[in-house]
């Protein structure tokens, strides 16, 4: 089985932090149990802690785009889209073999 890496980083707004951690908190179980989820995990910048990243591992980016399209549909991602600074920047990588 392959695997896609996809990071997915968000620039939060200040104020929204605690309410997208909180928003994150609910709507994992159900990224995790999602067809072709590997695993995700959220990191938060040291430096900046508005800045968010998303290192998900999925079978492929067919299997993340169904996802991301199911979010869209559901309008969870323009729900968290309105939290943000700016747009998010979402990089798909493959493993290459070195």
């Amino acid at each position: 089985m392959g695997t896609t890496v996809v990071l997915l980083e968000v620039q939060v707004k200040p104020e929204c932090v605690q309410e997208v951690k909180d928003y994150l908190k609910e709507a994992l179980p159900d990224t995790r149990a999602y067809d072709g989820c590997q695993s995700i995990d959220i990191y938060g910048n040291l430096d900046e802690s508005n800045n968010l990243v998303f290192y998900e591992r999925w079978d492929s980016r067919e299997h993340y785009q169904k996802y991301l399209n199911w979010r869209t549909e559901r309008g969870d991602f323009e729900n968290l889209s309105s939290k943000l600074a700016s747009p998010a920047s979402i990089r798909y990588y493959d493993r290459i073999d070195v």
